[in-house]
């Protein structure tokens, strides 16, 4: 396998100068405030915000995952990238209520809908979330680039996965934790760029090493082409089954992902992510105004069509040459003896590109590219984790805290997560696969938040009680199957007893157990809230709809032009076109 040219090393650095340059500028400006640090003081325009949402997004579930779910089952996943739609839900429906409130954080906004202890409890899941998905599934997809570009390090007994996660942490750590959410955002935006160029530059040159696209399409299939396979293997009775047979237990991503599941379940984990999560939503509310918040969500929306063709055909490349045994080497690190994807493998399919189809020089480019998509997501999860605990753990039990102590705090707060982050990692190293766990735990934990922010948004009759009655019903349902799959994913060997509980839960397609989840929080949401007093329409004005003023209405009228709903159009034809094209 070819290894890095000291060309691509001097474009590397180059790289980490520029980022490293932008991130002391910024440092070094005044940021002694909350609202410095934690939102940007909340000064951000419509590109800085759209760019820093996509960078932060696009991490290593994208350049591991995501490229490697591309390698087993083609554009299946585009399901989820197909999601730029639910940023525009974030600018045009929920944008509104988030800046109108002032809020820093996500459960700072439930605590002004329903009560302090709701924002509590969201902080609680959201940490546990950060810790179980983006940290640790960050910091583990660093170490697998760096373990296929530079197979050949060892230091001190650690190996080049252990060394490309420290060391994605500690660069990335370092500018997160001096300079807060203006030296993220700011970064960010070259990040994007860099990632954009460089992902392009992989799928350009990794389908002239295949023999252009209709080569593509003849080799893969027109399965691999299709959304809306079923994606279930032969011999199930049908696609609703809910249960994995045993035929399953390959774990290729197609096995695990029910089309009826991925129909109904997708939008509850989109919106969610997309809405409703600190990770995301903070870069909007660093925003100078809505105008501004909206214009980037549709910005970010335009750049979220992209990993399709970025990312995915990327992997479905990987395969194809693989499969037509044009690059040895891919062949030999990619399929097992019988020509099948070795699914474990699969996760290295776009840093193999990289490593073997593209010159000295332009290869260098592209790492940067998949450093600045490692290092912007983790960034962004830095800070979300650290505005979480400072401003809705820390400042609630000491509220005469200044503002330096909760800069001071904010930056312990995120050293504390990476080291948490570190402790997870076996954890997915024995999972199914990055991108599947990923989505499965997103899973567990996405559908009580969706159910309070959005029935709260929309239903102004809906209290406290039912709020937290969602939560914690809905996060400790979350817990027990996530209890119930590590076993299965940590230690070798461990299967439950067929037909015993415990095997039942854990074989239960994750989206049937999500949709599970969401039924019973809507119903006890809807249910606790009436069976118990009314909230005050006084005390939660202009936090819903049915709740909002003749002058929020026309605020928000004031806030858009024609040119944002044209350009809001242009996404929904996109995505349209797109499912239209991939059906086969």
């Amino acid at each position: 396998m070819t290894v890095l040219a000291t060309i691509d090393w001097i474009i590397i650095l180059a790289y980490f100068s520029i980022i490293l340059g932008i991130a002391w500028w910024v440092i070094r400006q005044k940021a002694d405030t909350s609202d410095d640090y934690f939102l940007a003081g909340r000064n951000l325009g419509w590109f800085v915000v759209g760019a820093s949402i996509f960078a932060s997004n696009i991490g290593s579930e994208h350049l591991v995952g995501l490229a490697g779910s591309g390698a087993t089952d083609g554009v299946a996943m585009a399901h989820y990238e197909l999601h730029a739609w639910c940023l525009l839900v974030l600018g045009w429906v929920l944008a509104p209520f988030y800046m109108r409130s002032k809020v820093f954080t996500m459960p700072e906004f439930l605590e002004r809908r329903y009560s302090p202890t709701a924002r509590v409890v969201l902080s609680l899941i959201s940490l546990v979330a950060y810790v179980l998905t983006k940290v640790a599934v960050g910091i583990f997809a660093g170490g697998i680039v760096f373990g296929v570009l530079m197979p050949e390090l060892n230091f001190m007994g650690l190996n080049s996965f252990w060394i490309g996660s420290i060391l994605v942490i500690i660069l990335t750590g370092i500018y997160t934790i001096l300079g807060g959410l203006k030296a993220v955002a700011y970064t960010e935006s070259i990040q994007t760029i860099i990632l954009i160029l460089g992902s392009i530059l992989v799928t350009g040159y990794g389908l002239d090493a295949l023999g252009g696209w209709s080569e593509l399409r003849r080799i893969a299939g027109s399965e691999m082409f299709n959304l809306w396979k079923p994606l279930v293997p032969a011999g199930m009775e049908g696609t609703w089954a809910p249960i994995r047979e045993e035929t399953q237990m390959a774990w290729y991503f197609n096995n695990n992902y029910p089309w009826l599941g991925m129909l109904l379940c997708a939008p509850i984990i989109g919106l969610w992510y997309w809405t409703t999560d600190q990770y995301i939503v903070q870069r909007t509310l660093g925003a100078a105004n809505l105008t501004e918040a909206r214009r980037g969500t549709i910005a970010a929306a335009l750049l979220k069509l992209l990993p399709v063709f970025i990312f995915i055909i990327p992997g479905m490349i990987c395969f194809a040459l693989a499969a037509s045994g044009k690059m040895d080497s891919i062949s030999a690190a990619l399929l097992d003896s019988e020509g099948k994807v070795i699914t474990a493998n699969a996760q290295q399919a776009f840093p193999l590109l990289v490593a073997t189809i593209l010159p000295a020089g332009i290869r260098g480019l592209v790492v940067a590219g998949l450093l600045a998509a490692l290092m912007s997501s983790l960034a962004g999860v830095f800070n979300a984790s650290s505005t979480l605990f400072t401003m809705d753990f820390y400042s609630k039990f000491n509220p005469n805290a200044s503002e330096k102590s909760l800069v001071r705090i904010g930056r312990i707060a995120t050293a504390v997560m990476v080291a948490i982050g570190l402790l997870w990692i076996p954890v997915i190293q024995g999972s199914r696969g990055l991108y599947d766990y990923l989505q499965s735990v997103q899973g567990y934990l996405a559908p009580p938040i969706f159910v309070v922010f959005f029935f709260g948004v929309f239903m102004k009759r809906l209290n406290a009680k039912g709020c937290l009655a969602a939560l914690g019903i809905g996060f400790a349902m979350g817990l027990f199957r996530l209890a119930i799959d590590t076993p299965v994913a940590l230690m070798e060997g461990f299967a439950y007893e067929e037909g015993s509980f415990f095997w039942v839960v854990n074989n239960i397609f994750f989206q049937y157990y999500s949709l599970l989840i969401f039924i019973v929080c809507s119903v006890v949401m809807v249910g606790v809230s009436y069976a118990t007093e009314a909230p005050s329409y006084e005390r939660i004005s202009g936090l819903t709809f049915g709740t909002m003023t003749a002058e929020h209405r026309a605020e928000n009228k004031a806030s858009y032009t024609k040119g944002d709903v044209f350009w809001s159009a242009v996404v929904i034809v996109l995505i349209i076109l797109a499912y239209l094209y991939f059906t086969g």
